[in-house]
């Protein structure tokens, strides 16, 4: 047989391996309506992966109705705190509201940091919480390209409209249970850490 031969016949068999196991993973994968029923005829709990993720920083608080503390500034711009949750992994989460109740658009450009490698302009990395008793300030955590594990390109929201809003920092000592968060511009909230 040719070089040439060789190498088509090889390039089949990877496409066809490559194709099978390909089915193989997609039947494994299925959908469907919640699968066959159990050896005792109930059906097994179906999972939707649509639904956010209670750590899911990026989607709106759980518990988006509770209030645990509001920071009220300039031009009709309200901060709620539905949550400050202290997370396994070391950290906390902020999760919240900003509302504007004012008559012009509002940017959150004077609520970033001041770091040059921050990619959005508009966001609320400049966010911190502040341990008054052990006299400690957490800064917003930041992933490995600089980017801050905060709410970004946080601009344009009109007057009427809300978005949530969530920041992470780490987490001050397990003794530690209230503390300040503050935004730039705004008056600072007191608020409890829960587990």
């Amino acid at each position: 047989m040719s070089i040439r031969r060789t190498t088509k016949a090889a390039r089949g068999a990877v496409a066809t391996a490559s194709a099978v196991g390909l089915a193989l993973v997609v039947a494994g994968c299925g959908g469907g309506d919640g699968g066959a029923p159990a050896a005792d005829g109930k059906k097994p709990v179906a999972h939707s992966s649509a639904a956010p993720k209670k750590s899911d920083p990026g989607a709106p608080a759980d518990d988006a109705d509770k209030v645990i503390g509001e920071m009220k500034g300039t031009d009709g711009i309200v901060v709620t705190l539905h949550s400050v949750i202290r997370d396994a992994g070391g950290f906390v989460t902020v999760n919240g509201t900003v509302a504007n109740h004012g008559t012009r658009a509002f940017n959150a450009v004077d609520w970033r940091s001041h770091e040059s490698e921050l990619r959005s302009r508009s966001s609320i990395s400049g966010a911190t919480l502040v341990d008054k008793a052990g006299k400690k300030r957490y800064l917003v955590l930041r992933d490995t390209n600089g980017e801050c594990l905060c709410t970004t390109g946080l601009s344009g929201l009109q007057p009427g409209a809300s978005r949530p809003v969530f920041a992470q920092f780490p987490a001050p000592p397990a003794k530690v249970t209230e503390v300040d968060f503050q935004l730039p511009t705004m008056p600072p909230a007191s608020v409890q850490i829960t587990d």
